[in-house]
């Protein structure tokens, strides 16, 4: 069976949550529950490192403004961290060569991941902050939910992943005044405190 449908979920899935994305993989692997996980996920290391990560960007990610500035770091390792599963994936599975994988991967893990970074913008304009814990929360569930299924029906879960991408992209064109206006008032907070003092 192709891997395809596999990759871009995990794709889409590593653009919302990376580490949440290799930390399911990996355990899923480790305890027998699915064969379709490549080696490298399930090492020790990599699964103590991802579960560290994971715990750091809960933490985060439910904080208003923080989790806006996780997520301008993380605009290079999201995509590459679904670009590395994809080629992982496409090299255990064999039906698909690892560039075209890491390609597919990485492409939708950026795709999703400036969804979620717009989102977040977007909701960190209001001032209360539980929108943006229901936020987090909603999401690692659908990551956690989506990679559990992709596992034993791909196909299905690639469509669910397509349909919340384009679900996203299209909230995202509407949230665009509200992003302005979150970028606007950090740029006032940033005029406010003023130029650093300089060293003598």
């Amino acid at each position: 069976m192709s891997v395809l449908p596999l990759v871009f979920t995990s794709g889409w899935a590593s653009g919302v949550n990376a580490y949440a994305v290799v930390l399911l993989l990996g355990l899923f692997g480790v305890t027998g529950v699915s064969g379709e996980v490549p080696q490298a996920l399930q090492r020790p290391e990599v699964l103590v490192v991802a579960g560290v990560l994971f715990l750091c960007e809960a933490a985060a990610d439910k904080i208003p403004y923080v989790d806006s500035v996780w997520d301008s770091v993380h605009t290079v390792v999201r995509p590459a961290v679904g670009a590395w599963v994809g080629a992982l994936l496409a090299g255990h599975g064999g039906s698909l060569s690892d560039v075209a994988a890491a390609a597919v991967g990485g492409a939708t893990a950026l795709a999703s991941h400036s969804v979620k970074a717009g989102t977040r913008m977007a909701v960190n304009a209001s001032p209360e902050p539980f929108s943006n814990i229901a936020l987090s929360i909603g999401e690692d569930l659908g990551v956690a939910g989506l990679v559990s299924f992709a596992l034993f029906h791909p196909w299905a879960a690639a469509v669910v992943a397509a349909a919340l991408l384009a679900a996203g992209l299209v909230a995202l064109y509407f949230l665009v005044s509200r992003i302005r206006r979150f970028l606007r008032r950090r740029a006032r907070r940033r005029q406010a405190r003023g130029p650093a003092p300089r060293p003598f």
